[in-house]
């Protein structure tokens, strides 16, 4: 097995863009002896220079000491011919997402490297069986994917082909540890662990936009406010800009043979056709001045009538606490078996819509409105109506859940709110990332903290909010909408019945 850990591993960098750059810096910080080349006339001369003034800056904020940031740009070195990477133990590619391109460079490489030379590719979206197919030795490529910007995101995904032999992904784990990063294992599938598990949270937002439930930016302040994501999924594909966004969206569809989870919005195909890109065109579905978002208004609250409010809820805790608001609002409980004739009947269900709940539990739909309690009522709260519910009663809902300030969204009749349909996605599609063996339920949530900067890996998250409350959201929506997207995850609906966490792997 090579040896990554010794004191005279070379390292050969062939690209030398922000990725490229990125990996150098580790491997250079890490004691390794970097080689750069690039294609292009300078550029590797480049990359050097600001990657020692990357270094320059670490020194002076006090990160790096100026000893270890002259030896640290010793190590890496410029060559001009491929041919000067001959030597090398391992190389990693960070070129063009073109297979054609990688391929060739990987046919050449052979030619030039010693036998046991590991190459690496640093692919995001290409199949790493696809591009080792036309090696003489396919069993020495492997995948080492990183994340921009390499030095801050402590994550890189190690792939194994379906001919890469085991040593590669021993050493690719190792010389990922010795980065200062946290190697994580992924079989060779489209989306790896990262760009797979986070189809969910951006494909559902914009389902629920484009069946009409909320507005963006309300979808945005809910997952924000009340589900804890750092950033809205409106706001992160603004951010990222959906020239870069849909076409991923597209790919890992196709290359799923179409698989309902990870099924596009028109909604983005026609943004992205309008030249809305996000911040790097100035509008997208926020505007951008000077490359800061600007803010969109959230609706004012309308006095409401007080009234008695009539409670029930699919969860014994989510009564008791609306009940509690209710008291604590200075309102009054309507405690009798059935709703009086003007009680607002407030209901919190789990995966249903406000029309059903309200039909099933046989109260007057004109006066009932429904409450997301899956992440409790402490931050933001969202309120879902009826297509029948009267205004007077909605008003009256909306004084009594923003009476002690916390903010409230509303939202039009849907299954699952927002909220639960969200995380309900986000957790079955890493549940199927288990159960098809693309990685360990521990990598799976490393990868998506680190890679994603989710509050919680999507495996605990799940453990946190209950393996059975999002089973049986996953069956009421799918029940509802008969899409297949929203079948549970044999390891959820599994695990839900036996009560274990999700992130028990099988014996």
């Amino acid at each position: 097995m090579l040896d990554v850990n010794g004191a005279g591993l070379v390292l050969g960098v062939v690209g030398t863009g922000v990725m490229g750059r990125g990996i150098a810096q580790l491997a250079a910080q890490a004691g390794i002896t970097v080689r750069l080349f690039d294609s292009r006339p300078l550029a590797a001369e480049e990359a050097r220079a600001s990657v020692g003034a990357t270094f320059d800056a670490l020194t002076a904020k006090g990160r790096m000491s100026n000893e270890d940031a002259r030896a640290a740009l010793a190590r890496l070195e410029v060559v001009a011919y491929e041919a000067s990477l001959a030597g090398c133990h391992v190389v990693v590619e960070a070129i063009v997402e073109d297979l054609r391109v990688k391929r060739e460079l990987f046919t050449r490489l052979e030619g030039i490297v010693g036998p046991e030379c590991l190459l690496a590719t640093n692919t995001s979206s290409l199949s790493v069986t696809a591009i080792a197919a036309t090696c003489e030795r396919p069993g020495r490529v492997g995948g080492f994917h990183f994340f921009n910007p390499v030095p801050l995101m402590k994550v890189v995904e190690v792939i194994e082909g379906a001919r890469t032999e085991p040593w590669v992904g021993e050493a690719l784990v190792a010389l990922a540890k010795r980065l200062g990063h946290r190697p994580v294992r992924a079989a060779d599938t489209p989306g790896f662990i990262v760009n797979h598990a986070g189809r969910g949270f951006g494909t559902e937002a914009l389902r629920i936009l484009q069946e009409g439930v909320a507005s963006f930016d309300d979808i945005d302040r809910i997952l924000r406010d009340a589900a804890g994501f750092r950033m809205g999924p409106f706001e992160l594909l603004d951010l990222t800009g959906l020239d870069v966004s849909h076409p991923v969206m597209e790919s890992v569809y196709e290359q799923f043979y179409q698989e309902p989870r990870f099924r596009p919005s028109y909604v983005l195909r026609q943004r992205l056709a309008a030249g809305l890109l996000g911040r790097k065109s100035g509008r997208g579905f926020y505007s951008h001045e000077g490359g800061r978002q600007q803010p969109v208004p959230t609706p004012a609250i309308p006095p409401g009538e007080r009234r008695p409010v009539w409670v029930a809820a699919d969860e014994p805790a989510w009564r008791d606490a609306l009940v509690a608001l209710v008291r604590a609002a200075g309102w009054f409980p309507d405690d009798g078996e059935r709703p009086a004739a003007e009680s607002l009947c407030l209901v919190a269900p789990l995966g249903r819509d406000a029309t059903t709940t309200a039909l099933a539990l046989e109260v007057d739909p004109e006066r009932t409105v429904a409450v997301d309690l899956l992440f409790g009522p402490e931050r933001r709260r969202t309120a879902m109506s009826t297509p029948v519910t009267r205004p007077a009663f909605l008003d009256s809902a909306l004084a009594l859940l923003s009476a002690d300030g916390t903010p409230v969204s509303r939202i039009h009749d849907s299954t699952g709110f927002v909220a639960q349909r969200v995380l309900a996605t986000v957790v079955n599609i890493a549940c199927d990332i288990a159960q098809q063996r693309i990685a360990s339920p521990e990598d799976i949530d490393a990868a998506v903290t680190l890679g994603l900067g989710y509050p919680r890996g999507p495996l605990a998250w799940g453990d946190a909010l209950g393996p059975r409350r999002l089973s049986k959201a996953l069956e009421a929506i799918h029940a509802a909408s008969g899409d297949p997207r929203y079948r549970a995850s044999p390891w959820l609906s599994r695990r839900a019945r036996l009560g274990v966490s999700l992130l028990t792997p099988e014996s």
